[in-house]
């Protein structure tokens, strides 16, 4: 049995699959988020790694949120577009950024809708213009989020179970 896990062991040592549409017709599985006319998407809540993969679905132009990450983030854009006020570049279908600890950006989103993958590991920090701290997001407080907006909805808060690994 060398180079294959007996598949009782698996079940043990691994934690369930998840297997979720990314982009969920069901409005109630879409979690406002601060801002009006955005929306994210869980589709995993990585408590060990403090992660958490989500869509963000925006449907407004304009500034959405300025703030940086101590650890990397990964983005795959689906639809529409959007981009960072401090760069030259335009994030639009089947892009890929990579956004390096630290870095401070201000996401801008682009007229029309706009889907967009995230993987984020650590922590969201928000900053104002003169780059102090007014608010943070990790995976605990995403998870806190979405069970409230879940339970709003008539899903139940332990609907975001189903994400949580």
């Amino acid at each position: 049995m060398i180079g294959k896990v007996a598949p009782s062991l698996n079940s043990i040592w691994s934690p369930g699959e998840i297997v979720a549409k990314a982009v969920a017709d069901d409005e109630r599985e879409w979690v406002p988020a601060a801002m009006a006319g955005v929306w994210m998407r869980p589709l995993l809540f990585d408590t060990v790694r403090g992660a958490w993969t989500n869509v963000v679905r925006m449907r407004t132009a304009g500034l959405i949120s300025r703030h940086a990450h101590p650890a990397p983030v990964h983005g795959f854009v689906i639809s529409g577009s959007w981009h960072y006020a401090e760069r030259d570049w335009v994030a639009a279908p089947g892009s890929y950024v990579f956004e390096p600890p630290g870095d401070v950006h201000t996401l801008i989103a682009d007229p029309g809708e706009s889907l967009t993958l995230f993987w984020i590991t650590g922590t969201l920090i928000e900053l104002d213009e003169a780059g102090q701290t007014t608010g943070y997001a990790d995976v605990f407080t995403r998870i806190d989020q979405a069970s409230r907006h879940f339970a709003a909805v008539g899903l139940g808060a332990d609907h975001v179970r189903r994400y949580i690994r």
